[in-house]
């Protein structure tokens, strides 16, 4: 259902010479559908034909505004220089603090590991014998790894972004 949804989602958007009028209808339960034909709760979509023009389609028809960017509007909001440096300053200070709470959380993961590493599973008998469980100690060790891991790629990240702030 999805499929065909998708496909004739793409097939409205991409057909630029063959216009129809198309219906979205919601049921109960949330499931959109579109259709050529109107049925109760349906409501019209407003399509602007020329939007389903692609960008290479206008550049070809001769639009070249179509390939260039277009300046930032007069009205747009801007900022002065002292407030977007108040603003990275505030930036980089939240970074730092979470790139440190990182870290520690990164030396607490480790020391997870090397104890987990260092407290095999085991199970005992009713007959009092002990055995290693090693798909248990495995999927806890696997466990640990992701966690060092996760946090090892958080720091990356976090110094990254706070490396372009310089």
């Amino acid at each position: 259902m999805k499929k065909h949804l998708f496909l004739s989602l793409i097939a409205i958007t991409l057909s630029s010479h063959a216009f129809a009028e198309i219906y979205k209808r919601v049921d109960a339960d949330g499931r959109v559908t579109y259709s050529n034909i109107k049925s109760k709760g349906a409501t019209r979509l407003e399509l602007d034909p020329d939007t389903n023009v692609t960008s290479n389609e206008r550049a070809k028809a001769g639009n070249t505004n179509a390939t260039r960017r277009s300046p930032t509007p007069e009205t747009f909001p801007r900022v002065d220089a002292n407030t977007q440096n108040q603003r990275d300053n505030k930036r980089r200070e939240i970074l730092q603090n979470e790139l440190e709470a990182e870290k520690q959380a990164l030396d607490e993961a480790k020391k997870a590991y090397a104890e987990g590493e260092s407290n095999p599973e085991v199970y005992k008998t009713a007959t009092g014998q002990t055995f290693r469980n090693v798909p248990k100690f495995e999927e806890k060790m696997k466990n640990l790894q992701e966690t060092v891991d996760n946090h090892k790629k958080n720091i990356e990240l976090l110094q990254k972004e706070l490396d372009s702030l310089r």
